[in-house]
């Protein structure tokens, strides 16, 4: 049981108990951002923020910029996404959940690729080109780019790109020594399925009425 435990939480034992205390946190927020996003709610996005915060923190002090880049640019994009989905007009959402356009996806290709490449010039410049993780650190930055950008502007498909960026981050954050991360895009993985099926669901009532 000990072996169980020291392989998963290991890591730790040489962390600060506040760097501890505010990764938990930051899980937690960072649950209830998913969790209200699977549900269309507008809380999405000061729960994101809060957690966001934390880990821009933490990481930064970590060293693992890439990650870092990503919190940050979730915190600007859930201001916009905030200030999108408050519009309303005779009490329904001037911008309800739908597919993207072919305008939209030629944006999330080139905000993929401007990612790939944005991120790959960071990692070059601050000499941290060093470690297989950055590749994968690569490609996920710019897949959760993409996501994010979409669900601001309440895109069904931001959960693809969730699933796919969650599914690649479980090992990722767990091989990088962070369990409690880990565990919680494993979470992600799940919650974002269900919120692709509640979506989905949604968006064909809608056609239907």
């Amino acid at each position: 049981m000990n072996q169980i435990f020291d392989f998963l939480f290991g890591q730790y034992a040489e962390s600060s108990t506040l760097d501890v205390t505010l990764e938990i946190i930051a899980v937690i927020f960072g649950f209830l951002s998913v969790w209200y996003s699977k549900q269309n709610k507008i809380w999405v996005f000061p729960t994101g923020m809060i957690s966001t915060s934390i880990f821009v923190y933490l990481l930064l002090k970590w060293g693992l910029l890439g990650d870092m880049m990503i919190n940050g640019y979730y915190f600007i994009m859930s201001v916009y996404g905030w200030y999108i989905w408050a519009q309303t007009k005779d009490g329904e959402a001037v911008h309800p959940i739908s597919r993207t356009t072919l305008k939209e996806k030629k944006i999330s290709v080139f905000i993929f690729i401007t990612t790939l490449i944005f991120v790959y010039v960071i990692y070059v410049t601050f000499d941290k080109w060093t470690n297989w993780t950055a590749y994968v650190d690569t490609i996920t930055t710019a897949i959760f780019f993409v996501g994010m950008w979409l669900m601001a502007r309440r895109k069904i498909e931001n959960w693809i790109y969730w699933i796919i960026g969650d599914i690649i981050s479980v090992p990722l954050y767990f091989y990088k020594g962070f369990t409690f991360t880990s565990f919680q895009y494993l979470i992600f993985t799940f919650i974002a399925i269900q919120g692709y099926i509640a979506w989905k669901k949604s968006l064909d009532n809608t056609k239907l009425t």
